[in-house]
């Protein structure tokens, strides 16, 4: 029996109905049609790569095995939400620029990943960093890359505006 659900997602209310069985990664894609939040390298309702990452109330979660009915009333961000109409999100250039999106499978949840930590602690240390992306697996970019692109992205999100 399906239950109506609403949430805010990307930061437009939506409804939508589910199976007690959908996941939110199922909804997300099948139902509300954004496919940048990804099943990769697990092949499975499994949540072991991260690719499914998304942010649910301004914490990394991975929406390959939430139940989707478990995000009403709930403020949920895809990879769709991270950029804004006046361009990409700072974590997306740095990402581009430090060469860490390689195949691209992993990218949207190493960013979602990346951005709930950055939200958390604007100035992290490698280790943190390393911590917050034990969930992600990547296979092209053995991980140098994208720990520099997240510095960076740290640094020019702290970086007073207008400031050099």
């Amino acid at each position: 029996m399906s239950t109506r659900i609403s949430f805010i997602l990307n930061g437009s209310r939506v409804t939508v109905d589910v199976e007690p069985w959908e996941s939110l990664l199922d909804v997300i894609r099948k139902k509300l049609g954004l496919k940048g939040t990804k099943l990769a390298f697990c092949r499975g309702a499994c949540g072991g790569c991260g690719a499914c990452t998304v942010i649910i109330d301004g914490r990394a979660v991975y929406s390959s095995i939430l139940p989707a009915y478990k995000v009403d009333g709930r403020n949920v961000i895809t990879i769709e939400g991270l950029a804004s109409p006046e361009g990409l999100h700072p974590l997306q250039e740095a990402f581009v620029e430090a060469g860490a999106i390689q195949c691209g499978f992993c990218t949207s949840g190493m960013l979602m990943s990346a951005k709930a930590l950055l939200d958390e602690n604007p100035d992290p240390s490698d280790d943190e960093i390393k911590d917050a992306l034990r969930g992600n697996l990547c296979r092209c970019t053995g991980y140098v890359k994208i720990i520099e692109a997240i510095k960076l992205a740290s640094k020019r999100m702290r970086r007073p505006a207008g400031g050099g």
